[in-house]
């Protein structure tokens, strides 16, 4: 009878252990799938990012703002105006590939030698997106710089005015050119403010936000 009450006694023992051993795992289920729930986890789209307040795009991770196509001057004289941002080794440098519709040049020149040496003065202007025309019907024109826009044209234009070239021509060209575009990673919400600030000051670029490209 001892026997009998003592195995009883144990069955119940271990029935108990299982059934608070069940709940524990089921407790512990329940709560992993309160905390993970795939169907309200959201990725947000590039546009999404963008529309966020700089303060919110300074507090994701991954995230960069990019400020181009900027022509070789337009690029020295931004990141001359970013200086004080600090931003430091947040910058990076990406060639891009536009096409341009717009152009200012200078008419031909009577000979190579001639046009190479107006060149050469341009560039110790400053002018360094100078070069030579070498084929076509503007075979020995100075081209002084390609553009996306109207606007953009007519802004160097006036630049152009301001260093001295006088007699600097727009004109409709259509061609393919490669430009550069500033990135800055995770930038800080002032930075992000800023840039929006800046760009009108320099025709033709865009500030796009939107996650990081990877890299290999």
């Amino acid at each position: 009878m001892r026997t009998l009450v003592l195995l009883l006694l144990l069955a119940n023992l271990t029935l108990f252990g299982y059934i608070k051993l069940d709940s524990v795992g089921a407790g512990e289920g329940v709560r992993l799938g309160q905390q993970v729930q795939p169907d309200k986890v959201k990725l947000l789209t590039p546009q999404q990012v963008a529309a966020l307040g700089p303060a919110k795009v300074a507090a994701l991770a991954d995230v960069c703002v990019e400020w181009g196509p900027l022509s070789d001057s337009d690029r020295t004289r931004a990141l001359t105006v970013i200086e004080p941002l600090d931003l430091g080794k947040l910058i990076t440098q990406k060639k891009v590939e536009i096409i341009a519709n717009y152009w200012l040049f200078l008419p031909p020149a009577a000979t190579k030698s001639a046009a190479d040496k107006r060149v050469d003065e341009l560039k110790a202007q400053g002018i360094k997106e100078a070069s030579v025309v070498d084929t076509g019907p503007q075979r020995l024109a100075i081209s002084l710089g390609a553009f996306r826009s109207e606007d953009a044209a007519q802004a160097r234009l006036a630049s152009l005015l301001t260093q001295g070239v006088k007699n600097a021509k727009l004109g409709q060209r259509v061609q393919a050119v490669q430009q550069t575009a500033l990135v800055i990673r995770d930038p800080p919400a002032p930075a992000v403010v800023r840039l929006k600030e800046l760009q009108s000051g320099f025709p033709g670029t865009d500030v796009k936000i939107g996650t990081c490209e990877k890299t290999s």
